[in-house]
């Protein structure tokens, strides 16, 4: 598995429309896409930083999972994603091979139409762990 950089960084946020002009404003950067995920219950927002993104993310329902994240975390970094250059699912094979237990077995279609999966945290440190490729659109 070859990793290339930090794809991005998944912020959980109550209200995009609240967080989006801190980031703007303050930050000085620019929004340049919102979208809403709605298999899970999500609506993103990414930011552009060099090569990596920020992505926000506000739940679309109570029982969404960054709902609950919220609900039990508060606001905050909720994923770091990394770009890996060999494919999601082949990066899966490999750290599963190694013990890692996995959240997603297979590579499944994420916003801005990445194929995406999750190691579960507690093979990571504690960090949920996204895997992420281009994928068609």
């Amino acid at each position: 598995m070859k990793i290339s950089h930090i794809e991005h960084i998944g912020i959980a946020v109550k209200s995009l429309e609240e967080a989006i002009p801190f980031y703007e404003n303050m930050l000085g950067l620019k929004c340049y896409s919102v979208e809403e995920v709605a298999d899970q219950k999500v609506k993103t927002a990414f930011f552009q930083v060099g090569q990596t993104k920020i992505e926000l993310l506000e739940s679309t329902g109570p029982d969404g999972t960054i709902a609950k994240f919220i609900e039990k975390r508060g606001e905050g970094i909720h994923h770091l994603a990394y770009a890996v250059e060999s494919g999601v699912n082949q990066a899966l094979t490999e750290v599963e091979a190694k013990g890692v237990q996995l959240l997603d077995k297979q590579a499944r279609k994420g916003a801005e139409g990445m194929n995406i999966a999750f190691l579960h945290p507690k093979s990571t440190q504690g960090i949920l762990t996204e895997f992420c490729e281009k994928g068609e659109k």
